[in-house]
This record gives C-alpha cells, sequence and structure tokens, in this order.
C-alpha cells in the first residue's frame, strides 16, 4: 500500500518556433506525507529533461543503474520503464522528440538510450545546466518558470540538423499504426535500409525493428491505462497476431506480466497520463506527430 498523495498537473505547448522539437512542457507538483515516497514506473518513451525542487527522486534503469540525490534527471530514449521513488516535489519535464534531441543535445542518442544521467555533471547536458540553476525561485511561480524554459531554448544558437528531413520522415512512419514493417519504414522513408537505421541510432537511440514494436505496444499500453475497462483483450493493437505476443512484448518493454502491472498503483503516471490526453489528445509521448505534443 502506498502512502496518499495528491498531483497536480499542467502541460503547455513550446513556443511556436520550438514545437517541432519537443512533446511538451509539463509541471509536476506532487504532494506526499511527511517522510513518506510513492513508487511508480515511467514508461518506454522519448528523452526527457527533468527539473526538480523538493524531494529529490530516484530512478532505476533497465538493467539497475540508479540515479539518485540530482536536481536535473535525464532520461535517454527509453524501450523499458524506468522506476521512480518521490516525495513531495515540483517538477517540470521536457519531452525531447527526435528532431529536438539531434538539434540541443547532438550526439547519438543510442548512447543513451535505456539510461538515467545526471545531467549536472555529464558533459553531453551541460549547455542545460544554467537553466538547472535558474530555474525554480525562492516561491513557487509557474509562469515565471515556463517562461524560463522558453526562453532558454529560444536563446540557443540556431544550427543545422544532419538529416533532419530523413529524421522527420522516419517519425511520421513510426506513429502510422499501419506500418508495420522495417521494409514498408524503408519504403516509405527512401534510402537504404542501413541509411535509415544509421538515422534511427542517431536520433531515436534503437533500430528501426525495436521503434516499431515499441510503437505498437504503447498504443496498447495507452488505449488500457486511458480505459482499463477494455481489459487487455480490449487495448491489444490490431498488428498484435494473438495475445502470447502481446504478452511476451509487455514482459520485455515493463519487465512484468500485464497481471502483475494492472495490480500496481500508478500514482503519478496514471495522473501525468489523463491531464496529459486531455491536452496533446495522446496519453504518451511515443505516440505524438514530429510537428509536437502540442500539434492537434
Amino acid at each position: 500500500m502506498q502512502p496518499e498523495c495528491h498531483v497536480q498537473v499542467q502541460f503547455h505547448a513550446p513556443p511556436a518556433e520550438l514545437r517541432r522539437y519537443f512533446t511538451t512542457f509539463y509541471l509536476v507538483e506532487l504532494t506526499v506525507a511527511a517522510g513518506c515516497r510513492v513508487t511508480d514506473h515511467l514508461h518506454p518513451e522519448w528523452a526527457n529533461l527533468r527539473f526538480v525542487s523538493g524531494d529529490l527522486p530516484d530512478a532505476e534503469a533497465h538493467g539497475g543503474t540508479v540515479l539518485s540525490h540530482t536536481n536535473f534527471c535525464v532520461t535517454g530514449p527509453s524501450s523499458h520503464t524506468v522506476r521512480v521513488e518521490q516525495g513531495s516535489a515540483r517538477m517540470w519535464g521536457i519531452g525531447l522528440l527526435p528532431l529536438g534531441w539531434a538539434r540541443f543535445v547532438g550526439v547519438p542518442a543510442v548512447q543513451y538510450a535505456d539510461s538515467v544521467i545526471d545531467g549536472n555533471t555529464h558533459p553531453a547536458f551541460s549547455a542545460f545546466t544554467p537553466l538547472a540553476a535558474t530555474l525554480f525561485g525562492a516561491e513557487p511561480d509557474p509562469a515565471a518558470e515556463l517562461a524560463r524554459i522558453s526562453d532558454h531554448f529560444l536563446a540557443r544558437p540556431a544550427r543545422e540538423v544532419p538529416d533532419e528531413a530523413r529524421i522527420l520522415a522516419i517519425h511520421g512512419a513510426l506513429i502510422d499504426p499501419d506500418l508495420a514493417t522495417v521494409s514498408q519504414l524503408v519504403e516509405r522513408t527512401g534510402g537504404s535500409l542501413r541509411t535509415i537505421e544509421r538515422a534511427c541510432a542517431r536520433a531515436f537511440g534503437f533500430s528501426p525493428k525495436l521503434l516499431l514494436r515499441r510503437q505498437r505496444f504503447m498504443r496498447s499500453l495507452a488505449q488500457y491505462l486511458l480505459d482499463p475497462s477494455l481489459k487487455w483483450i480490449g487495448a491489444i493493437d490490431g498488428q498484435y497476431h494473438d495475445q502470447a505476443q502481446f504478452v511476451r512484448d509487455f514482459k520485455q518493454f515493463v519487465g512484468m506480466s500485464p497481471r502483475q502491472y494492472a495490480a500496481l498503483d500508478k500514482p503519478i503516471i496514471g495522473a501525468v497520463m489523463h491531464a496529459r490526453a486531455r491536452f496533446a489528445g495522446h496519453a504518451v509521448q511515443a505516440l505524438d506527430r514530429p510537428e509536437g505534443g502540442a500539434a492537434r
């Protein structure tokens, strides 16, 4: 049994000039009884920058890597859940689309896939440490904090993103629920299989095959979590051959069975998903369009 908690979530669209680089900017305000913490699991998603004021979370990535005691937590593109423990805090999250990773981070995403990283100490994220140091003032001020985030990225020098058109084409193909195979992805986006594989590793963090499997799985998971009355059988994506195939994917991406996951409390992610669906039309950022999570 988890301690009682209260979660408030606000989603915001990035400035128009930035929307194709980000999913959303979002604020989570979590209140838990003094000295207590709640546990939840972040879904497979694109990369995120998270800035925290209050109780600093513990995050455990696939493979057992644990990150603790930082106010600037980076999660790379993920194909597994990330377990988090969190007490009372305010947290701003910045979801990076693949094009946003290529533009603002600029190192191969595959090097940081399924990782949790202290952004304050890792050189790849040094450009964001001034934001981590100045985002929160003496008193909570969501409007001012949002403005600081927007201003930080608007002030970054413009630079050309290598292979930008291909990144956008791959992203657009990945979110098409009718596209099922790597050969279809290659045909849709043009170029050779090797070219597509290199672009996916640089900007998306995974192979084309794994990305397609993740998209199929996340469509199913999002459908179920928004409407558990469907049961798992009613939420399974049409690309699955049978329930057994879905269960195998579930165990790979989540690390447990659907039944085990359904029994867990989801104090943070449940509130975030419903707020996100109302704002962006998608409960999870992996389903966002290349135009950004605020594009409807």
